[in-house]
């Protein structure tokens, strides 16, 4: 539970955050924040990035990079499959983009000229096209294929496979995941990716999600960074988002490996209760969503809060103590 002045602050923001703060914090009734996550059309980020749009149905003219990007300076946000991006998550409903997945059918990637919905050759944007071309009706089967066909020995994804590497990467497999599992859950086909999941799952789990398996190190402090838009970039709190996502969908526990991890986002917590952000990335943007780095962070607070709901409800205090002292010596 939250206080009232961390409710009121958490409220004081955009739909598209106001209506997950209803939902996964405060409990709301689905009318209530249904109407919030509705309202993000035409309030705030959403409606003016819909305001963007070109009539060809992108956004600055390309799908992954702006059609006027000089291949110079810093990735950045603006293009196509960012938009798309951020308008699923902050909850839009497709049909408010009614007609864009067939105007998007005929565009091509920068890499190759691939069509568009049949997705390119790096993990992380396959997984970003799966994702909106399962919101927006696409058919992008071909791609939940791909993944299928381009997991490594080792469980995970890596955008660096096409240059030969056969080693999983953190940030790939993350996002790789987050695919499957939008896949499960818009299409309810749990058969086809579960196998392919629960590699991936594992992939992160044995290394305590941030861990080299070679020396027990962390890969990077970066993974501590707790930042948001995180757009490719792994971190712990992003990677236990997804669990909680995954565990709701699937009807399962926290898995107890999770705990390190858990414990390290409860630690960032500040004195006043929130969670300051890590990092923002460089890059043009159409507006910024949140707060620069080191200030606090409505979206982090959101997504750090509702991980430790999660976890808390299923590892309450004491309850270890309260097993072992029940189970006969």
């Amino acid at each position: 539970m939250i206080d009232t002045r961390m409710r009121d602050w958490l409220l004081d923001s955009d739909p598209a955050l106001r209506w997950q703060v209803e939902r996964d914090l405060l409990g709301a009734d689905e009318d209530t924040w249904q109407a919030t996550r509705a309202a993000v059309a035409t309030e705030g980020f959403g409606r003016d990035l819909l305001a963007r749009q070109d009539p060809d149905g992108q956004w600055a003219g390309g799908p992954f990079f702006p059609a006027d990007f000089s291949w110079e300076g810093e990735q950045p946000w603006t293009a196509t499959t960012w938009a798309l991006k951020d308008l699923r998550e902050w909850g839009i409903d497709a049909e408010v983009l009614a007609g864009t997945a067939e105007k998007l059918a005929p565009v091509r990637w920068e890499f190759k000229d691939l069509l568009y919905w049949g997705g390119e050759v790096d993990v992380c944007i396959n997984a970003w096209t799966l994702s909106n071309g399962l919101w927006l009706g696409a058919d992008v089967d071909g791609i939940a294929q791909w993944f299928l066909d381009h997991q490594l020995d080792d469980g995970g994804w890596n955008c660096e496979w096409v240059e030969g590497s056969t080693r999983s990467s953190f940030h790939s497999t993350l996002n790789a995941l987050g695919a499957l599992l939008d896949y499960q859950q818009r299409t309810g086909d749990v058969t086809r990716v579960a196998q392919a999941r629960a590699a991936g799952e594992e992939y992160l789990l044995k290394r305590d999600l941030y861990r080299r398996l070679s020396t027990g190190e962390p890969f990077s402090m970066n993974a501590f960074s707790l930042a948001h838009p995180r757009r490719w970039h792994y971190s712990i709190l992003a990677a236990a988002d997804y669990f909680r996502d995954a565990a709701f969908t699937d009807g399962t526990r926290p898995d107890p490996r999770l705990a390190d991890a858990i414990e390290r986002i409860r630690d960032q917590r500040q004195a006043d209760g929130t969670w300051l952000q890590g990092h923002r990335l460089a890059g043009d943007v159409w507006f910024h969503v949140d707060v620069p780095a080191g200030e606090p962070s409505k979206w982090v607070t959101l997504q750090a809060l509702r991980v430790l709901d999660w976890w808390d409800a299923a590892n309450p205090p004491g309850a270890a103590d309260t097993a072992d002292a029940a189970t006969p010596s």
